[in-house]
């Protein structure tokens, strides 16, 4: 375990000092506070002091009641935590997302088209010729504008474990390359040469990717994780401008929960003319819902498809991104970061706010200063 010490030192700028690296026999909460806790008694750093703490997303150092924030909260009040922006949403967002059921699958299903295409030199030669014919075919059509850096030929991007950023790009990747990547999957398993399994995967693999409930995903991923990708890239920058990155959590707050109050009835159009000119058969959204087998001792409640696309994965799938947004980003970490960002020292303390201060003062840190009143004499 790596413990960094960041202070500000009597010349009033701010230090920060890689303090210790500690053995531990395990990760868990009470370990860690117990062991930073011995390092800080070898220096001589008293705990009610601590005025802030930082860690990544993990559930043991972020848990609200048994995490390692929590075991220092209770022994110093003033030990506000945030979280570190370089981890913020690159696995909590994916991981959201996987709450849901069927998208987990997605996932999955995903992850075996990208292997079947792109793990061989002569697949993905072949996605790539596909790809050139669809675009040639467009352009002629006139669908498709021609231009510098325009329609490059690309591929199809693996989604990574621990990225957020590798599963935007391989889902977009997907949806722009749909076409050549259902060609090259149907010759693979029309292909007699191949072995048995490589045509039984890509067989599974294209009725995946030729079923409706797989379409709905992909362009539900796209549009959730566009809205999320600003503010992803956004906090991997090096020099953090706080407000502005505080705005932004705020914005893509409001956007998804507009996209869920109101942008339901567009999205599904935009689903509909996809499916339409890919020749995928739509559903009728007024037809019933059918669980598992279809057999009506299955059956728990009676519902249309259009809710369970509607409620059970647009809703729902939007619902744990904010909800883990809002755990990521309390009101009360960004009112903090917006009131210390008064104290900013760029550009001869251009951010500089007295009110934000005597708040920041009074509010969370008010333990550290008396009431004093200043008298003025006039000469």
């Amino acid at each position: 375990m790596a413990i960094i010490l960041r202070f500000v030192y009597n010349d009033g700028f701010l230090r920060e000092r890689f303090l210790d690296i500690v053995w531990v026999e395990d990760t868990t909460a009470t370990t860690l506070h117990r062991e930073i806790k011995k390092v800080f008694a070898f220096h001589e750093l008293p705990i009610n002091k601590l005025r802030g703490q930082g860690y990544d997303g993990a559930s043991n150092m972020r848990g609200q009641w048994n995490g390692l924030q929590s075991l220092f909260i209770k022994e110093c009040s003033s030990a506000y935590y945030v979280h570190c922006f370089a981890h913020q949403l690159q696995l909590a967002l994916v991981a959201a997302s996987k709450e849901v059921a069927v998208i987990w699958l997605f996932f999955s299903k995903l992850g075996s088209i990208v292997n079947v295409i792109t793990t061989s030199p002569k697949r993905h030669t072949q996605l790539q010729v596909a790809h050139t014919v669809n675009i040639e075919e467009l352009v002629g059509a006139g669908e498709l504008e021609t231009g510098r850096r325009a329609n490059q030929i690309g591929t199809i991007h693996r989604p990574g474990a621990t990225r957020w950023g590798s599963h935007y790009d391989s889902v977009c990747d997907l949806i722009h390359m749909y076409d050549a990547s259902c060609t090259v999957l149907e010759n693979i398993k029309n292909d007699r040469s191949a072995t048995n399994s490589l045509r039984g995967e890509a067989t599974g693999a294209y009725n995946a990717i030729r079923s409706f409930e797989f379409t709905f995903i992909v362009h539900l991923l796209q549009e959730i994780m566009g809205i999320i990708d600003i503010l992803c890239r956004e906090l991997q920058n090096k020099s953090q401008d706080i407000l502005n990155a505080m705005n932004l959590v705020t914005i893509t707050k409001d956007v998804l929960q507009k996209l869920r109050l109101d942008g339901w009835a567009t999205f599904i159009d935009k689903v509909s003319l996809f499916c339409k000119k890919h020749d995928i058969d739509m559903l009728d959204m007024n037809a019933q819902y059918k669980v598992g087998t279809g057999r009506s001792c299955q059956q728990t409640d009676h519902i249309t498809f259009e809710h369970h696309y509607h409620i059970d994965i647009f809703n729902n799938a939007i619902d744990f991104q904010l909800a883990e947004l809002n755990s990521r980003f309390s009101e009360e970490a960004m009112e903090l970061l917006i009131l210390s960002s008064a104290l900013e020292p760029r550009e001869a303390f251009k951010a500089f706010n007295i009110d934000h201060i005597c708040k920041l003062a009074e509010k969370f840190y008010s333990m550290d200063f008396t009431e004093k009143r200043a008298t003025y004499v006039e000469m």
